[in-house]
């Protein structure tokens, strides 16, 4: 199947404008004013977990750039939030509860998105992620669009997650949500939180890649409207001969509980920070504090609850 770049919406194009490459990281800036909404800590009585965010493997989001916000949410929560700097060994996560991987790159692909990518993690790191989890360990392994799929898609593939190197798209829509109306986000601990009060009904996503799951995985984000995967060569260049395949009930959100541990998986990341996008004198708000994005943050919240073992 094939596609033409008219083909695209609206917000699509918008974004291509903007996040050519080049021009990619001087536009995408992460929202220093934001300010979480949630005022209460679910770890009142004791140290939260501890949550490590890497930025070891050129990670697009890390602690220190577009993913302070994400960090700002949960510390508002109770979780102590700390940077994660170097290669993942076994005396490196001992002590760790949840490691959060997101968006991370091989060396190669840093500053080229551009076919070919190459996986993000030694096959050493990945045994120790494995055995980490099974022992007990919980893992939020977070892979947006092209390239990032094919970065963690050795580390998905040893849970059974099946990344799809691609830029998903529910057709005709200019805008992604997944509620639990329309079936695309799922009864789940994590949808129904610690009460009615944190239940989360309605999520935005903001693109990212679609993924297939293992039988034994609980589906929590899902493309229940007709959908579509882009596949080109260049990041960010579609046109008459970009591949597209049909993606309708794939995924992009799972968890699985897998030994003593428990992992999340995304296909998406700007959903949990905040970010603006210049175009021009205009900036367009993306993730937390975009419009129809307000139980995302609660969403973000419950994810690590789940994680955490209080879901």
């Amino acid at each position: 199947m094939k596609t033409t770049s008219t083909s695209l919406p609206m917000a699509w194009l918008i974004l291509l404008s903007v996040c050519l490459p080049g021009a990619l990281f001087a536009q995408q800036l992460v929202d220093d004013s934001f300010q979480p909404k949630n005022q209460r800590d679910y770890f009142p009585d004791k140290p939260g977990p501890l949550v490590l965010i890497d930025s070891a493997h050129h990670n697009f989001h890390q602690l220190d750039g577009r993913y302070r916000p994400f960090a700002k949410v949960l510390s508002s929560a109770g979780f102590r939030v700390q940077n994660h700097s170097t290669a993942f060994t076994e005396k490196g996560l001992a002590k760790t509860d949840i490691l959060v991987i997101a968006n991370a790159l091989n060396p190669r692909n840093a500053r080229n998105w551009n076919l070919p990518n190459f996986p993000a993690f030694t096959r050493a790191e990945i045994e120790v992620v494995f055995a980490w989890v099974k022992e007990g360990g919980s893992l939020m392994l977070i892979a947006d669009h092209m390239p990032f799929p094919k970065a963690a898609g050795d580390l998905a593939e040893l849970f059974g997650f099946q990344f799809l190197n691609a830029y998903v798209e529910v057709r005709g829509q200019r805008e992604q949500y997944f509620d639990t109306k329309g079936g695309g986000l799922s009864d789940h601990p994590i949808t129904r939180g610690v009460s009615s009060e944190k239940a989360v009904s309605r999520v935005r996503g903001f693109m990212g890649q679609a993924f297939l799951i293992p039988p034994q995985a609980r589906p929590l984000m899902s493309f229940t409207q007709p959908s579509i995967a882009y596949m080109p060569s260049k990041s960010w260049v579609f046109d008459e001969d970009t591949p597209i395949i049909p993606v309708t009930g794939w995924h992009q959100a799972a968890t699985l509980e897998f030994g003593k541990g428990r992992v999340a998986v995304f296909g998406e990341a700007g959903m949990f920070t905040a970010q603006v996008q210049k175009d021009g004198d205009e900036l367009w708000k993306m993730g937390l504090d975009a419009k129809g994005a307000e139980q995302n943050e609660q969403f973000l919240i419950n994810s690590l609850l789940w994680l955490a073992k209080k879901l």
